[in-house]
């Protein structure tokens, strides 16, 4: 019984302490134009990290995948005779997506 009144004690004074020390932050003036000049402030590092980074780790996760996939569907046409064209084919248009994405994904943003 100890214990039980020992931890509704302590979740009580936690409780209470969070909601006295807690600081409540409203936001006045134009919020929107301060996040649009930030993202136009940092559109060029974002571009710049999202096409050397990004899409290259898609690239090439999408690639091996691909490559496993293709060869798993070679050794199952081996032993059943009948070729999955499903998974290789989504796995290739996916990579095709993430090769072509950095052209044209920016004048959609």
């Amino acid at each position: 019984m100890n214990k039980k009144i020992s931890i509704i004690t302590k979740c009580i004074i936690i409780t209470a302490m969070l909601a006295i020390l807690s600081i409540s932050a409203f936001a006045t003036g134009d919020i929107a134009s301060a996040i649009e000049n930030t993202w136009t402030d940092a559109r060029t590092q974002v571009e710049a990290i999202v096409n050397n980074v990004v899409f290259p780790v898609f690239d090439l996760v999408l690639a091996v995948l691909l490559f496993i996939s293709i060869g798993s569907s070679y050794f199952e046409y081996r032993k059943h005779g009948q070729f999955e064209f499903t998974k290789p084919a989504i796995l290739f248009a996916c990579l095709l997506f993430t090769l072509t994405a950095p052209l044209y994904i920016w004048t959609i943003i």
